[in-house]
């Protein structure tokens, strides 16, 4: 409520102050005539309005909203005349001020009776307190409570309580102009849903619904009265403490005997309400609903994420200061970017596959996801159960938020792995380059200076590498990023700019979660940056959406104190890659989702998905990244803190390395069921072959010359040896990669020489009547074969005739092994088919 102040009411009768105050005067000395100018000089009255309320978070579901927590400051909720039992606003009147309706804010008759008290005690301890007076206490307290710091608050409190001379005056002066502005219902009103019930609780309605899981339009006499009896005394009578029932009940009986006095009670039903105890039979306490801690258990993530970002919701003021302070005090329905219905698989796959009852040591685990084109934050899910109690010491529970950054109640962030190498795809790909393009693959050692950061060679010594499977050799581009080779990314990265790396990175969405500064260095390529999910899956969703990110947004709409619709974030979306490049990486990235271990993560349910996984040095931090043109997630498990290798664990009967992949399949499948999704258009074949170099014709050059001409074409030649081969001694043989091959420039080419050593076999066969078994090793024999054996071949003729006993073959070669001029290094083993009638 608003208080405002304007001079100019005329004085009331000085007796009736003086009598009111009369022992103030007497201790004080201060004359009825200067008591009746004090009176005067006071503001003359107060505005009702709106007062704090709950907040509430709705969710998206395919039976409509749900909503799923509450936050406030104070629990209430306000509600019309109309809209509260006719015995709750008897039991107001009945207890409280039996003539507030004849009344004009003050009670004469009141006054006379407390005076007789006030002159006994020598002080202002009784005031006759009407409800209007009540509501300008109750307004300057709840005034007192909306202060910024502790210390104001205090000492506002203390005065808007004081049984001080000052303080009734005040109460009594806006109390008359209060009945001059409002209606008794708008009074009483007021009075009922700005009264505390204790416990936090505040309002009828919030007070029905607390103790009796009822709306205030539904108490009975007995409840109605049991809640009048708190106003009074709150810490004292309200009923969250079953050591407050017996105060309650005595002081809900006097209530229900003012009820039946003023005939707004049937004797039975006096006798009922007088007749029910006040115990836990009669109090149905329903739990706190205060605070991310107590919401929906699926969804408790996502609303602290809300919470911890109310300072960016533009639709609450202009400023963070107004947005938070509009948000204390409440009043205000979210209708957020939560998708129920896909977060419940979510979040219970993540509990069940990396389960938040491992105390061998800190696993982790969280999950989010994007919608492509829009950047709505569908879910939100991690493996402990939120809590920020600080006094919740559970190993299931914690109040850090994994998917989110520092900034957002998130930790200091996770090494994404090769998830991270996306960035270098795209930015290799919007250079120009080819997935089709071939590089070496060997790990090592590569020197910082092969490297630019922002146009300057890095400095340093070199650094140590691996490949995880060990690979080696020539590999494309596309292998490379199917089979996650390392050696691939480092010299792809030594083709580009480690700063347009990390800017592509920045381009779509990627902070470090410290908020540092991306940092430039080779191994930044394989994904050492810590970061969380959250923006990992807005850049996943960027390149599903063909290059448009979006930053990410949680409230779609909400609806203000006084009920007016608000619009809930704007969506910020920029192209920040092209179409033809997303394409092109999104093909490469199909085809991750169909090997090794990432098929299990495929739901293959003919919804088309890309993805990439990522897994860390010491495989203490597992990741899965995959989209759909629909929904884009990321699945982490690891080390939320220390170094345990995922790989030797297992849970729910999958392995260490799968559980991301068990996790990412039933959310993908859940979502795929829910939204589907389309195919996106093909990548365009410039960017498939990029601005490689096809590799030259070596063959019969020498070793010299061939290096020249791989040189001049920008490739890095390497002597793979001699081989055996007929080709002059000393030139180039073969070649790998072979002639006309679209290669990367830097890509490494290597050449193998002829030995000169191979010569044709020599002819043991002639026509097959030529030579016997014996002539025919001695030629061998001769050329340099000792190793001959014979083998037995059936001679045959044309029409399945007889082989006649003359028949010239008999005793003769047919066939030998090598065959006669086989190009072979002599002095191997021979096999000669002598031929026979029968064998």
């Amino acid at each position: 409520m608003a208080i405002v102040g304007l001079a100019g009411m005329s004085a009331l009768s000085g007796l009736l102050v003086t009598v009111m105050v009369a022992p103030a005067l007497a201790v004080t000395g201060v004359a009825a005539s200067s008591a009746i100018g004090v009176f005067d000089n006071l503001p003359e009255f107060m505005e009702l309005g709106d007062l704090p309320g709950r907040n509430e978070l709705y969710a998206n579901s395919a039976a409509g909203p749900v909503l799923f927590a509450t936050i406030y400051d104070q629990n209430r909720e306000e509600v019309a005349y109309d809209q509260m039992s006719e015995h709750a606003l008897n039991a107001a009147i009945d207890g409280e001020d039996r003539r507030f309706l004849e009344h004009g804010g003050i009670d004469p008759a009141g006054i006379i009776r407390a005076v007789v008290g006030n002159v006994g005690s020598g002080d202002i301890e009784s005031g006759a307190s009407t409800i209007s007076m009540q509501v300008v206490k109750n307004t300057f307290v709840q005034a007192a409570l909306e202060l910024p710091t502790q210390e104001q608050r205090d000492a506002a409190y203390k005065e808007a309580i004081a049984p001080s001379f000052d303080r009734k005056l005040k109460e009594m002066k806006l109390a008359i102009g209060l009945e001059k502005r409002y209606t008794k219902k708008e009074i009483l009103t007021a009075y009922l849903n700005i009264s505390n019930f204790g416990n936090a609780t505040y309002g009828i309605q919030a007070a029905a619904q607390r103790y009796f899981g009822i709306t205030a339009a539904d108490l009975n006499p007995a409840q109605a009265a049991s809640l009048l009896a708190i106003v009074q005394a709150p810490s004292d009578r309200h009923l969250a403490d079953p050591e407050n029932f017996a105060a309650n009940e005595q002081r809900r009986d006097h209530i229900l005997g003012e009820m039946l006095e003023a005939s707004h009670l049937s004797q039975a039903e006096f006798d009922e309400a007088y007749g029910t105890p006040v115990d836990e039979n009669f109090v149905t306490l329903q739990p706190a609903t205060n605070g991310c801690r107590t919401a929906l258990i699926e969804a408790r993530w996502f609303c602290d994420y809300v919470r911890t970002s109310v300072k960016d919701f533009e639709f609450l003021g202009a400023t963070e200061e107004a947005r938070l302070e509009n948000w204390k005090r409440g009043g205000y329905t979210l209708y957020t970017t939560l998708d129920l219905d896909i977060q419940r698989v979510a979040q219970n796959a993540v509990w069940a596959y990396a389960p938040n009852s491992e105390t061998g040591f800190a696993l982790g685990s969280a999950s989010t996801s994007v919608q492509p084109g829009t950047g709505r934050v569908l879910t939100m899910a991690e493996n402990k159960i939120f809590d920020d109690d600080p006094e919740q010491t559970g190993v299931e529970f914690s109040a850090v938020n994994y998917n989110t950054t520092g900034s957002y109640g998130g930790s200091s962030g996770i090494q994404p792995g090769s998830t991270y190498k996306l960035f270098t795809l795209l930015t290799w790909l919007e250079a120009g380059k080819g997935v089709n393009e071939r590089l070496l693959a060997d790990s090592g050692r590569l020197k910082f200076s092969a490297f630019r950061a922002c146009g300057q060679a890095l400095g340093g010594a070199d650094f140590p590498f691996n490949n995880a499977s060990n690979e080696r050799g020539i590999y494309t581009v596309r292998a490379g990023t199917v089979q996650s080779i390392n050696g691939i990314y480092f010299r792809m990265a030594q083709q580009l700019d480690l700063c347009a790396i990390n800017d592509m990175a920045a381009r779509l969405g990627v902070l470090r979660a410290d908020g540092a500064e991306l940092e430039t260095n080779p191994t930044s390529v394989i994904g050492t940056n810590t970061v969380s999910p959250l923006s990992i899956a807005s850049a996943y969703a960027a390149v599903a959406a063909l290059g448009k990110w979006c930053k990410p947004i949680i409230i779609d709409s909400a609806i203000g104190r006084d009920g007016e619709q608000l619009p809930g974030q704007k969506q910020d979306c920029h192209q920040e890659i092209s179409p033809e490049v997303a394409a092109t990486a999104i093909d490469v990235l199909k085809q991750v989702m169909n090997v090794s271990n990432t098929a299990y993560a495929n739901p293959d349910d003919g919804v088309p998905i890309f993805g990439k996984t990522g897994t860390t040095d010491r495989s203490n931090q597992t990741w899965m990244a995959s989209a759909t043109s629909n929904i884009a997630n990321i699945v982490w498990v690891g080390n939320s803190i220390g170094e345990r290798d995922i790989t030797t664990t297992s849970y729910n009967g999958v392995r260490g390395i799968l559980l991301r992949h068990y996790i990412t399949r039933d959310i993908m499948a859940t979502a795929n069921a829910r939204m589907g999704g389309n195919d996106w258009p093909a990548p365009p074949s410039g960017l498939l072959n990029g601005s490689g170099v096809e590799v030259p014709e070596l063959r019969n050059l020498t070793p010299e010359v061939a290096r020249q001409a791989v040189e001049s074409l920008g490739f890095e030649y390497a002597d793979g040896g001699q081989v055996d081969s007929d080709v002059q001694a000393g030139r180039v043989v073969m070649q790998d990669p072979a002639p006309g091959t679209q290669s990367a420039g830097g890509a490494r080419v290597t050449v193998f020489t002829s030995k000169g050593n191979m010569v044709p076999f020599p002819d043991v066969v002639g026509d097959g009547s030529t030579y016997d078994a014996s002539t025919a090793e001695n030629l061998l024999s001769a050329a340099g074969y000792a190793n001959v054996d014979q083998a037995c071949t059936v001679l045959a003729n044309p029409g399945s005739m007889p082989v006649a006993p003359s028949d010239p073959r008999i005793g003769k070669v047919q066939a030998s092994n090598p065959a006669p001029g086989t190009i072979v290094v002599p002095g191997g083993h021979v096999t000669i088919s002598i031929g026979q009638a029968t064998c």
